[in-house]
């Protein structure tokens, strides 16, 4: 803290004041004064020293190295023997100013250390002004500039004796301590970093509305978001002190907001997994399908697809690996030649073949003729039915595959829908929880808990 000066008034009992005789009264005063000596009659005497602080701006508040920077200035009073004179001898002089530097002065300081004299010597009171004592920091309303940052709460003053640790011939027996209860105006914090930091974490919120298979672009969002939390952490880490005894607010809610976008990282990963299942690496289970697909949609307002009888519960279904390599045995053993003209049938089509051989035996007109043209194209119908059993066959297992593989992606959906419901709900509980809390730290209704004392002017 700076003090800016100290003003000492001698007073005397009347009179007028000269120029030549202020000279000569100064002079007078000064012979044989030694101001490295207390102004004391006798060695036991106790020299009282009252202190009165007045506030006239207050400059900042250094957080990280926990230092309040303020401009104050300092009125200490006591009485001087060697300073007093008959105004009758002097026209009447009864004031002079002297400057500070030629008299004793108090060894006290604002630098959080003792005088140097101890209680023996000097006993430090507050001011009385008009019978009442100054038990507070004075304000001076001309002079006092109003911080932007900081509003000031209390301002008490006390005098504080160390009986239980210390003697009265130690320096630290007795202190005059000046509290200053000051509490931050948030309107700064709130446009700049609380207001901005909860749109992007409400962003990390919103990859839930994003289809079930987009988790790359999910998890590709959260992660943006993580990385602008943790920037708004390290700017809030540069200005709060380096200690482990306490953590502001501010840090705490940039801490939990991390952690739900973690957790939201991790829900789409999980989603994305189950999305992407196929009936051949995974099986639906009927109670997964039960609780997935017609529990949770009717709770969680969801519209699914019109309910088709669950497929058959075959056996997963074969990699198509064995297939391969049975195809290239097939095509090692089999010749060349009849590789060719195996399938000229199939080329030029089952039905033109079984037509033609019918329509020989109605052009004979015989019964005989066409019989056999019938039972010359029964094997030729029987692989036509065959083909198509087997078209109808695959097409039914192709649909199969395509139903249980949006049935997965149907339940990303579900575990989508209840995650958002849990994370938002999560969200908006801490955010709340959180400004509740800075809402009621506020600074205390008195200076001192049990103390009803105001510590300002009545």
């Amino acid at each position: 803290m700076h003090c800016h000066g100290l003003l000492l008034t001698l007073c005397a009992l009347a009179g007028v004041s000269c120029r030549n005789q202020e000279e000569k009264l100064l002079q007078d005063l000064m012979t044989n004064y030694n101001r490295n000596l207390r102004p004391a009659l006798h060695g036991d005497q106790i020299i009282d020293v009252t202190l009165k602080l007045t506030l006239t701006n207050l400059i900042s508040l250094n957080e990280r190295e926990e230092t309040l920077t303020t401009n104050v200035w300092i009125e200490m009073q006591w009485s001087d023997y060697r300073l007093r004179w008959d105004p009758e001898e002097y026209d009447n002089i009864q004031l002079l100013r002297v400057p500070s530097t030629m008299v004793w002065l108090p060894d006290i300081v604002l630098e959080n250390k003792s005088q140097t004299y101890s209680a023996n010597e000097i006993n430090l009171l507050l001011t009385v002004e008009e019978g009442q004592t100054v038990e507070w920091i004075s304000i001076d309303p001309e002079a006092f500039t109003e911080n932007g940052e900081w509003a000031i709460k209390h301002r008490p003053a006390r005098k504080i004796i160390n009986s239980e640790q210390f003697t009265p011939d130690d320096t630290q027996y007795q202190q005059v301590i000046f509290y200053l209860i000051i509490q931050r105006k948030p309107l700064f914090y709130i446009i700049n970093i609380i207001v901005p930091c909860v749109l992007i974490s409400a962003m990390a919120v919103l990859v839930y509305f994003l289809p079930a298979k987009a988790g790359g672009q999910k998890c590709t969002v959260s992660i943006n978001v993580l990385l602008a939390q943790t920037v708004f952490l390290f700017l809030i880490a540069q200005k709060v002190p380096e200690t482990s005894q306490a953590v502001p607010l501010i840090g705490k809610y940039l801490t939990f907001l991390m952690v739900v976008t973690v957790v939201i990282v991790v829900n789409a990963v999980i989603v994305l997994n189950i999305s992407l299942r196929t009936p051949n690496t995974h099986s639906m289970s009927q109670r997964v399908r039960q609780v997935c697909l017609h529990l949770l949609p009717r709770y969680l307002g969801m519209h699914m697809p019109e309910g088709t009888p669950a497929p058959p519960q075959a056996a997963r279904r074969r990699s198509s690996l064995g297939l391969i390599v049975k195809a290239d045995e097939y095509m090692l053993w089999k010749a060349r030649t009849e590789l060719v003209f195996e399938k000229q049938k199939q080329r030029d089509g089952l039905m033109k073949t079984v037509l033609e051989k019918i329509e020989r035996g109605l052009e004979s007109g015989s019964a005989q003729d066409f019989s056999q043209s019938l039972e010359e194209a029964g094997p030729d119908i029987r692989a036509c039915v065959d083909a198509c059993n087997h078209i109808a066959n695959a097409t039914r297992e192709q649909n199969d595959f395509n139903s249980e593989s949006e049935e997965w992606m149907l339940v990303g959906r579900v575990i989508d829908r209840v995650c958002f419901f849990i994370m938002a709900s999560l969200f908006v509980c801490g955010t709340i929880g959180i400004f509740l809390m800075a809402h009621f730290n506020q600074a205390p209704t008195l200076p001192f808990p049990g103390d009803p004392k105001q510590y300002l002017p009545q």
